[in-house]
């Protein structure tokens, strides 16, 4: 079952809400890994893009209703974890960690390894993959190295 949807009738109310949940300390992964959160985050994954080139110009109600959806599907033993794909490389990463477990809702974190050989990982994005679900279920399955 989902999380309960949240809705608020300003975007400022969603962004206080981001800043609280997630920007004041770590979220922890349901194996343990901190994942780190930066005010800019927001805008990543709350807003779209109108002409599909790359930049976030629209607040996006569908995204912002889901806010919670990120930390649950972080903390649900139950994701489906698979690698996330490099545009660039043109090859699938193991650092970025995709996990799925709401709907067709992703969240992307990048994990690497800190000093003392910790698990450590910063939040990249999350939106409703209604288009790339089937793509992102294909991808090899995320493993810890």
């Amino acid at each position: 079952m989902c999380p309960p949807k949240v809705y608020y009738p300003s975007e400022l109310q969603y962004r206080e809400h981001f800043y609280r949940t997630y920007c004041c300390g770590p979220i922890y992964t349901h194996d343990g890994i901190p994942v780190h959160f930066r005010k800019r985050d927001f805008t990543h994954c709350m807003y779209e893009s109108t002409r599909r080139d790359g930049t976030k110009d629209l607040f996006s109600n569908e995204r912002s209703e889901r806010i919670d959806w990120i930390k649950a599907t972080l903390e649900s033993p139950t994701a489906s974890l698979y690698q996330g794909w490099d545009k660039d490389r043109k090859s699938y990463d193991n650092s970025r960690r995709v996990a799925v477990v709401y709907e067709e809702f992703v969240v992307v974190i990048v994990v690497r390894k800190d000093a003392n050989g910790n698990y450590t990982a910063d939040f990249h994005t999350a939106f409703l993959a209604d288009n790339s679900i089937g793509k992102i279920r294909a991808s090899p399955k995320w493993e810890a190295k």
